[in-house]
């Protein structure tokens, strides 16, 4: 069934020890303030790495794929192995751009996040603009401390086999001691309307199953995608305030309204959401659900709106 409502939200991603998203330097990424934040892509990735691995039979367009010299694959060689059917297209016919439009919007990250799309055809260039339903923001750390450390490491290999050097390679590595990095999101089905109406009667929509992938996707996500760097980074809380078909509310960004104390209690951070309440009480009646998906062994909640949901993440 497609899905019509929009949702407002947060999900906060946990970083003890950890690095959840590096610069090109390999240090997290600080604001001039010397904040800690993360980009929206770092959790797109993790979104899209758990639904690529869990769910097989999704598309999942945007990302990585390797040819056989182990080199990325160019959008256009990207598009062929995804659609092999489609690899001749003639952008002078009438109906390319239509073919296109379907073809991408069969890709769940795309029917989520839109896609910027420019394939070289005969005749010509296919462009097409997808504005996604899913906007994420930059993700900020709430933790009021920003400690970064760094660490040599050593490799069991020289790096110049022809050296008499007798010494390994050595190596650095940085990570954040402790961050709660809080990302805003949105959920606007009607950003899809357009293109799914020019691609087709039988192009695919944004469905309830979709919505329901990617709510598992903002809980799992981060703690899915394990490695070197991000061991000790894990998914911690996503609120998901969903609206009523007819509302028309727009609420404020998230990130200025949930609070996390500085004082941990019994070990564990204190998330207040007072402001954020006071918000929501004026909407009510435009409100359908509020869900709360929390991490209770190292999370407390205070002042939540009534009649929410909580769930254990």
């Amino acid at each position: 069934m497609t899905y019509k409502k929009r949702v407002f939200g947060a999900v906060i991603v946990k970083a003890v020890n950890s690095n959840y998203n590096a610069d090109f330097s390999g240090q997290p990424r600080t604001l001039p303030d010397g904040k800690v934040y993360a980009t929206d892509k770092a959790l797109k990735y993790a979104i899209k790495n758990y639904l690529k691995d869990v769910y097989k039979g999704e598309n999942v367009f945007y990302f990585k794929r390797l040819n056989k010299d182990f080199n990325p694959l160019s959008l256009n060689h990207a598009y062929t192995r995804m659609f092999p059917e489609h690899e001749k297209l003639d952008a002078k016919e009438k109906d390319t751009k239509m073919i296109v439009a379907k073809d991408l919007l069969s890709c769940i990250d795309i029917r989520l996040f839109g896609a910027t799309f420019a394939k070289k055809a005969t005749g010509g260039n296919i462009a097409i603009s997808i504005h996604g339903p899913v906007q994420i923001n930059h993700g900020t750390n709430i933790w009021h401390e920003n400690n970064i450390f760094s660490e040599q490491i050593t490799s069991p290999f020289n790096s110049d086999p022809d050296s008499k050097n007798e010494m390994t390679t050595i190596g650095r590595q940085s990570k954040l001691q402790e961050g709660h990095y809080l990302h805003h999101f949105s959920v606007n089905p009607k950003n899809l309307e357009e293109v799914v109406k020019l691609a087709g009667t039988d192009a695919q929509n944004l469905t309830d199953e979709d919505i329901n992938k990617l709510k598992e996707a903002l809980c799992k996500g981060a703690t899915y995608y394990d490695s070197a760097s991000k061991a000790g980074t894990e998914n911690e809380f996503l609120i998901w305030v969903q609206l009523t078909e007819k509302s028309k509310i727009v609420l404020p960004n998230f990130t200025q309204l949930v609070e996390m104390k500085m004082e941990k209690q019994d070990g564990k951070v204190v998330l207040n959401f007072s402001k954020l309440t006071e918000t929501l009480s004026k909407h009510e009646n435009e409100i359908e659900k509020i869900e709360i998906f929390v991490n209770k062994s190292s999370m407390i909640l205070e002042n939540e709106p009534e009649q929410t949901n909580i769930y254990e993440l």
